[in-house]
């Protein structure tokens, strides 16, 4: 026969082969773990990001550099205009910018796009910041919340830079509540908060909105800062997922949890609660694995977050923990574990381990419990739960190159004892040679 003749029936053994050695395998491992990219779609859309403008009265103030906070913001905005690069898609959004009466329900409807997301125009974009001047009141949650719908959806982040100098003066909607209901709502949404005045309580407020969103909070004391930090944020949008993390429902037991391929995963935790994953791992693979959890919302001091890889018979192979006092809106945790990482490890994850009779492609599941030790403060809600984000690896084994082994008990002990003789040997021979070079002269 020919090879033209021989080609489909060699395709249609090796097909063969292909489809005993995935049934083998899914026999071996159970159902087939759930990837991160199972429904995630390739990125065609760019950078998308809203500067969001408090121009409300109080930003006429002077105690930046000794400019107005309003003029420092301008300046800013125009050097990060400049410097945006030609792929993404910029819109802005100002609060208390047009209403001067004193009709508080009239003012705090005050948040107007006045420059819809989309391809940069340079020109109109700095020419609508330049002719604003500072006005009313400070409805920061309802220009969240217009915010949001100004972006839209995707399958990116996107991005909201809120910079504001005082606290909303028009709740509800409460700022913070409205960064929770975005986050709630599965939006790939962030906001980052920059600080312009000293304030405990907007810091506060603003610490909460990021925190919720997975953003970042700034206090920025000087033009320099907040064109900086500015400029960092918008670019910071190019750095975003690929795609979208997948949404994962961790289990109260290693049984029947999720079983998880290689990805970034999101979830939600409540106070104090235990959340369970599985990942297979082969013999001659190293499962990496990292945690955190944003708190966006009021916690009592002293928390932390546990991550833990233990065998199916709840046996701990290997933690990783991480600890805050109250200074920080993120804490994370990491591991590392591999079959054969090292004696002590192998002997504890025996059970977990294959037999050194077990086939190659022998797969280990490994349960992973994420565990936070956090408390609410009073009027905290409780629902729904703090943000967790988890990220699983799974990699070719690297352990670490064997060292000189000099032995143990009395083989050590004498060849330590044979070093320190041929030391004091040498020293003694260096320094009668030195002192009859010495008398010679």
């Amino acid at each position: 026969m020919d090879v033209a003749t021989l080609r489909p029936v060699i395709n249609k053994k090796w097909s063969s082969v292909v489809l005993l050695g995935l049934l083998t395998t899914t026999t071996l491992a159970g159902a087939l773990p759930a990837s991160a990219d199972d429904t995630a779609e390739p990125v065609t859309e760019p950078p998308r990001v809203q500067l969001v403008l408090d121009v409300s009265g109080s930003m006429r103030a002077t105690d930046i550099d000794g400019r107005s906070r309003i003029s420092v913001a301008q300046q800013a905005f125009g050097e990060v205009v400049d410097a945006l690069p030609d792929e993404t898609q910029l819109g802005i959004r100002v609060l208390g910018a047009t209403y001067r009466g004193e009709d508080k329900q009239q003012g705090c409807l005050d948040t107007q796009q006045i420059v819809p997301v989309g391809p940069v125009n340079r020109e109109r974009a700095k020419a609508a910041v330049a002719t604003l001047r500072p006005t009313g009141f400070t409805p920061v949650g309802l220009a969240l919340r217009e915010a949001a719908k100004d972006l839209g959806g995707g399958t990116t982040a996107r991005r909201i830079v809120l910079i504001t100098d005082g606290e909303d003066t028009c709740a509800p909607p409460d700022p913070c509540q409205v960064a929770r209901e975005l986050a709630a709502q599965g939006t790939t949404l962030v906001v980052d908060t920059l600080g312009l005045a000293p304030d405990e309580k907007v810091r506060r407020q603003l610490l909460c909105i990021a925190a919720a969103t997975g953003g970042t909070y700034t206090a920025a004391t000087s033009a320099e800062d907040l064109t900086g930090r500015l400029k960092q944020l918008v670019d910071r949008a190019r750095d975003t997922y690929a795609t979208t993390p997948a949404k994962v429902a961790g289990a109260d037991v290693c049984q029947g949890a999720p079983l998880l391929a290689p990805g970034v995963y999101t979830d939600r935790e409540t106070f104090s609660e235990h959340r369970w994953y599985r990942v297979p791992v082969r013999p001659d693979q190293e499962l990496r694995a990292s945690v955190s959890v944003a708190m966006d919302r009021p916690v009592n001091p002293d928390y932390g977050v546990l991550l833990r890889a233990t065998a199916s018979d709840g046996r701990e192979l290997v933690r990783g923990v991480d600890a805050g006092s109250g200074r920080t809106d993120l804490v994370s945790a990491g591991l590392r574990w591999s079959a054969g990482a090292d004696d002590d490890e192998q002997s504890r994850a025996e059970d977990a381990t294959p037999t050194p009779t077990a086939s190659a492609t022998a797969v280990t599941t490994v349960c992973l419990v994420v565990s936070n030790m956090f408390s609410p403060r009073a009027g905290t809600e409780k629902e729904p739960g703090m943000p967790v984000e988890l990220t699983v690896d799974v990699v070719a084994a690297s352990p670490t190159p064997d060292g000189p082994d000099l032995g143990r008990g009395w083989v050590l002990l004498l060849l330590l004892t044979l070093a320190g003789l041929l030391t004091g040997l040498v020293t003694g021979l260096l320094t009668r040679w030195w002192v009859a070079t010495w008398r010679e002269k």
